[in-house]
């Protein structure tokens, strides 16, 4: 998916010059819509990223919610087709930030090889950019590198530790069902040394997810959506809706 994304193709440098001089948006008197040449799903800091980028992560992201009602299937795959055009228009702005970065993501796999997002991971991250780690190797380098650049102080780690006893009982205290935050003693817990290194991983990479976060919303300031390919969440169009 983000292969195509990056190398956009003939009919993606053909859009540009014109989109970026097309590209307006109707008066605040009603809902907004973006007129960009046909083809064309969104302005990536004012270059094209062709709409067939979107169509072929269609193809191979079946519908998460099946419906059998015409209007509610027709507003369904409007929805969709919003949502996979998050997942292309960030991976491409992933792939422009590790180029930035001088970093190398890995070769990407095929449309019909999808990755998975482990479950544990998908709740935290929220569904588009859970896709967007599933199907973009640069997203997943960028947050890699975002959260090796994070320092977690060490008393950062202690005071994690301290104030989170439920989670550092021994398997001895969780048999005996102690309450972690009340009548036990430093032999029903894990020792601080023992743990440390555990909780500094888990602060380091919430760190990295939040700078992740921030990174693209200061991203995604610089798109510029077609009409039927704004964000889901969007007011301005009637289909909106927010979900995580």
């Amino acid at each position: 998916m983000s292969g195509h994304a990056h190398g956009r193709g003939t009919e993606s440098a053909a859009h540009t010059h014109t989109a970026e001089k097309t590209a307006h948006a109707h008066p605040a008197d009603g809902p907004a819509h973006t007129h960009l040449p046909d083809g064309v799903a969104a302005l990536v800091h004012g270059d094209a990223l062709a709409a067939a980028h979107v169509d072929a992560l269609l193809r191979v992201v079946p519908p998460r919610d099946p419906v059998t009602r015409p209007d509610a299937s027709a507003r369904a795959e409007r929805q969709r087709r919003r949502w996979a055009t998050q997942v292309v228009v960030v991976d491409e702005l992933a792939r422009r930030a590790c180029a930035e970065r001088g970093l190398r993501p890995p070769e990407e796999v095929r449309p019909a090889q999808v990755l998975a997002v482990a479950e544990e991971d998908v709740a935290d991250l929220g569904s588009i950019v859970a896709a967007v780690l599933a199907h973009s190797p640069a997203a997943r380098v960028l947050l890699a590198a975002l959260e090796s650049e994070q320092d977690v102080p060490e008393p950062a780690v202690r005071d994690y530790y301290d104030r989170n006893p439920d989670r550092f009982l021994t398997p001895d205290a969780l048999r005996r069902g102690v309450d972690p935050f009340g009548g036990t003693d430093t032999s029903d817990h894990l020792p601080y040394e023992g743990v440390r290194e555990g909780v500094a991983h888990e602060l380091r990479r919430s760190a990295g997810r939040r700078a992740f976060f921030a990174w693209l919303d200061r991203a995604r300031a610089g798109v510029v959506y077609a009409a039927g390919h704004e964000h889901p969440g969007d007011p301005s169009h009637p289909d909106h809706e927010h979900r995580h």
